[in-house]
């Protein structure tokens, strides 16, 4: 099993910052597309941003040009810079990631356990 641990939420007034952090702590084959999503009282889970393990991005209109998607594949971390927050981006942030933990898996996904962000004065 792949255990994703997500870190960097918090409560911040509008237009602050947060850098979100999503990292495994076992050795994985392979790690394919990596992505944030996030889910807000009462709404769905949509995606927020997602980058290939080749570093291809693709961010939601919504948050573009205020975050950004990184990813340090020798460490298997992923990252999500928050800037400009507003009280609309508020909500449980989950990451995602397809991978194969050994050579001998086939591919699927696994969610962390998701961590609150804030946005209020």
């Amino acid at each position: 099993q792949v255990q994703l641990v997500e870190s960097g939420g918090g409560l911040v007034q509008p237009g602050g910052s947060l850098r979100l952090s999503c990292a495994t702590s076992q050795t994985i084959f392979s790690i394919n597309t990596m992505g944030w999503y996030r889910q807000a009282p009462g709404k769905q889970r949509e995606v927020v941003a997602d980058i290939t393990s080749g570093g291809r991005t693709n961010v939601a209109d919504s948050v573009k040009d205020r975050f950004t998607i990184s990813r340090e594949n020798v460490k298997n971390t992923m990252y999500l810079q928050m800037n400009s927050l507003k009280p609309e981006d508020t909500g449980v942030y989950y990451c995602s990631l397809n991978a194969r933990p050994t050579k001998f898996s086939g591919g699927r996904d696994y969610w962390g356990q998701g961590t609150q962000v804030t946005v209020s004065s």
